[in-house]
C-alpha cells in the first residue's frame, strides 16, 4: 500500500492507494451480457408508426447483446485511432437511443472520461458546465456543434470531434467514418482500473451552481451490483427508462432497453398513451422515472382505467414521491408488482430505499404528521452517519459530533458506489467531502434522523433549513403538513430575513391549477384562493412544527428542476417571497 496526500483548499485526504488496483472496465459487463445472451434484444428505440393488417403500429429500429458490443468495440477502436487517449475529456451530447448508449460505452471502453450534461438544465447553465469540464473534444448531435465553433475560444481545447448526424462547417469526423476508422490501423484499446475515472456527470444545481462529479469506473460497477442485488433484477428482463443513464445499467445486467417516447427534458409532460403503448409492445417489466412521469401516468391510469399489466417493478428517484403517486402506480401495474423509491444524490446512489407498501402501510400518516419522508434502509455495501449540522467545511472525520437524541442532522456515506471528488467546482471538495483514513465520505447535504429500525427520515436541505428566532425549520417536514390538503398540489417553506431571525413563508401551488393569473400575495388573491389560505393557516396554527408561519403565498407553479421536474429551487423562491413580504406584517 502507498499513502497520497490530496490537498484541496485546505482539505487534506490521505488515500491509502493498492500497489495493485484491481482492473476493470464497466463497458466490460456489456461484453459479458454479448457474450452470454448473444440474440437477445440490447435496445429497441421507437421510430415511425405504420398501418398493419388496418391497425397503426409503432414500428422500433434494434440492436442484440452482440451486434451493440460489436458496435461499441468498433466505435472505441475508431476513437483511439482518431487520436482519443485515456483520460481525455470527451462531451457526449446526443439523444437518447442505441448511438447513445454505444456512445457511451465506447467512450467508457476506449478509456476516455465522458462527460454527460443534462441538456434541459438551459443553455446559460450548459455552456457553463462545458467551460468548466474543458472537454478535448465533442461527440455531440449538429446543433451542439454549430454552437461550439460559434463560441470557439470557450472550447480552444475541442480536438477531436465527431458528428452524430450530417457535418456542415466545423470539421472533425462523423459518426460513420468514425466506425469505419478501425478498419485502417491495429489500435489496441488501452486497460482500465478500478480507480481510473470513467465520467463526469453534472449536479441538478438545486443548492448551487452545477458541479462535476468525478465517477471512476469502480463507481459504476458497484453501482450495477447494489441495484440488480436490492431490487433481485434479471437477465431477460424488459426495462422502460425515463431517464436514459438508466439503460447503461440495463446493458450491464443483460436487461432490454426499450427507448421511450417522450422528451428526457421535460418528464411532467409525458405522454401516458405512448408509454402504455411501448410497455404493451415489448411486455416491459420494469419502468425508472421521475415522481413527476408517475404522477401523470398513475392519474392517466385511474381516470381511463388502462393498466401497465406486465410490469412488476417500478422505481423513482430524483425526489421525495408523494403517497397519492405510489398508491396509483401500485394500483395500475401487475397485482404482485411493486413500486421502489431508491435515495441517493448525483455523488453517492444509490444510498438507500423503499417499497410503496412499506410506505403506504407505515410511514406515510406519519410523514403527513409532520415526521419527514422515510427513505428506507441503506443498501449493502454503504456505511452511513448521521452528524450534527456544521455550516462550514469539517475537514476529517475525528471532527465530527453526533446530534443529541432528538436532534435532527446532517447524513454523511460512504461506500463503493460513493464518488470521491469533484472534477469542476472543485472548492467544493472541502465543503463535501470528509477525510476519513483510507475512506472519504461524502456530505449529502440532507436533513434528518434514523428511526429505530435504522431507517433514515430526510426533513429536508441542509441549505433550505428555515432559521428562525425559535430555532431551525425543516421544508419537508412542515410541507407535507399543507401538502396533504386535497387543494394543495405543492408547496415551499422558505425563509425571508437574516439567518438565526428568518420570518418562515409557505409559498402554495394549487392542485387544479386554478391559482390566480398572476403570482400574487394573499392581499390580493382571488375569493377561492383565501378560502384555501385561512385553511391552511388554521392547519398551521394547531402542529406545533408550523405555529410559527404567519404569512402565506400563492404561485402559479412552483420552478423545479428539469431532470425530475420534482426538486424545488427554494432559493429562487425565497428572493420572490422577499419581495412580496417585506415591509408587510400580517
Amino acid at each position: 500500500m502507498s499513502a497520497v496526500e490530496c490537498r484541496d483548499n485546505d482539505l487534506v485526504m490521505t488515500t491509502m492507494i493498492p500497489s495493485e488496483t484491481p482492473r476493470l472496465n464497466v463497458a466490460d459487463r456489456l461484453a459479458e451480457s454479448a457474450r452470454r445472451w448473444p440474440d437477445v434484444v440490447a435496445v429497441a428505440e421507437p421510430t415511425r408508426y405504420e398501418r398493419r393488417n388496418g391497425r397503426r403500429q409503432r414500428c422500433y429500429v434494434q440492436a442484440s447483446f452482440s451486434e451493440l458490443d460489436a458496435d461499441v468495440d468498433r466505435i472505441a477502436r475508431g476513437l483511439v485511432a482518431l487520436g482519443v487517449e485515456p483520460g481525455a475529456r470527451m462531451a457526449l451530447l446526443v439523444r437518447p437511443g442505441i448511438d447513445f448508449i454505444a456512445l457511451t460505452f465506447a467512450l467508457l471502453r476506449c478509456g476516455a472520461v465522458t462527460v454527460l450534461i443534462d441538456p434541459g438544465m438551459g443553455r446559460k447553465n450548459l455552456i457553463r458546465c462545458l467551460e468548466d469540464a474543458q472537454p478535448e473534444g465533442f461527440v455531440a448531435i449538429p446543433p451542439v456543434h454549430a454552437v461550439r465553433t460559434l463560441l470557439g475560444r470557450r472550447f480552444a481545447r475541442a480536438r477531436l470531434n465527431v458528428t452524430v448526424g450530417r457535418r456542415w462547417f466545423w470539421g472533425g469526423v462523423t459518426l460513420g467514418q468514425l466506425r469505419k476508422l478501425d478498419n485502417r490501423s491495429d489500435h489496441v484499446l488501452p486497460t482500465m482500473e478500478a480507480d481510473d475515472p470513467a465520467t463526469i456527470i453534472f449536479t441538478t444545481g438545486s443548492t448551487g451552481p452545477p458541479k462535476g462529479v468525478l465517477y471512476r469506473h469502480g463507481n459504476f460497477d458497484a453501482q450495477v451490483t447494489e441495484i440488480r442485488d436490492r431490487y433481485e433484477i434479471q437477465p431477460g428482463e424488459v426495462d422502460l427508462p425515463g431517464f436514459p443513464l438508466f439503460g447503461l445499467f440495463n446493458a450491464a445486467m443483460g436487461v432490454t432497453t426499450v427507448i421511450p417516447d417522450m422528451d428526457p427534458t421535460r418528464p411532467a409532460q409525458v405522454n401516458p398513451e405512448k408509454i402504455i403503448e411501448a410497455v404493451n409492445d415489448w411486455n416491459v417489466t420494469q419502468a425508472f422515472g421521475s415522481p413527476a412521469i408517475w404522477n401523470r401516468i398513475g392519474r392517466y391510469c385511474e381516470a381511463s382505467g388502462k393498466r401497465l399489466l406486465t410490469v412488476r417493478r417500478v422505481l423513482s428517484a430524483g425526489a421525495p414521491v408523494p403517497a397519492d403517486v405510489l398508491r396509483r402506480m401500485t394500483a395500475c401495474i401487475h397485482t404482485e408488482g411493486q413500486m421502489h423509491t431508491p435515495y441517493g444524490a448525483t455523488e453517492s446512489l444509490p444510498v438507500a430505499s423503499i417499497s410503496a407498501r412499506e410506505v403506504l402501510s407505515e410511514t406515510a400518516e406519519q410523514t403527513d404528521q409532520g415526521a419527514g419522508v422515510c427513505v428506507g434502509r441503506k443498501f449493502s455495501q454503504i456505511d452511513w452517519k448521521v452528524i450534527r449540522i456544521v455550516d462550514g467545511p469539517i475537514r476529517s472525520i475525528e471532527e465530527v459530533e453526533l446530534p443529541a437524541a432528538d436532534e435532527i442532522g446532517e447524513l454523511i456515506v460512504t461506500g463503493p458506489q460513493v464518488t470521491r471528488e469533484y472534477a469542476t467546482r472543485s472548492e467544493w471538495n472541502a465543503r463535501s467531502k470528509i477525510a476519513d483514513g483510507s475512506r472519504v465520505w461524502h456530505r449529502i447535504g440532507d436533513c434528518g434522523y434514523f428511526d429505530s429500525q435504522q431507517r433514515f427520515w430526510f426533513c429536508g436541505r441542509v441549505a433550505h433549513r428555515v432559521l428562525t428566532q425559535e430555532g431551525p425549520m425543516y421544508p419537508v417536514q412542515c410541507e407535507a403538513i399543507f401538502n396533504s390538503h386535497p387543494d394543495v398540489f405543492q408547496s415551499a417553506l422558505v425563509g425571508v430575513g437574516p439567518s438565526g431571525k428568518q420570518r418562515p413563508v409557505l409559498i402554495v401551488e394549487r392542485a387544479d391549477g386554478a391559482a390566480p393569473s398572476d403570482d400574487v400575495a394573499i392581499d390580493n388573491v382571488a375569493k377561492d384562493d383565501t378560502a384555501l389560505i385561512r385553511e391552511l393557516r388554521r392547519r398551521a396554527t394547531a402542529h406545533r412544527l408550523t405555529q410559527s408561519i404567519r404569512h402565506f403565498l400563492m404561485h402559479r407553479s412552483l420552478p423545479v428542476d428539469i431532470r425530475h421536474n420534482a426538486k424545488i429551487f427554494r432559493e429562487q423562491l425565497a428572493t420572490w417571497a422577499e419581495r412580496r413580504v417585506e415591509g408587510r406584517t400580517e
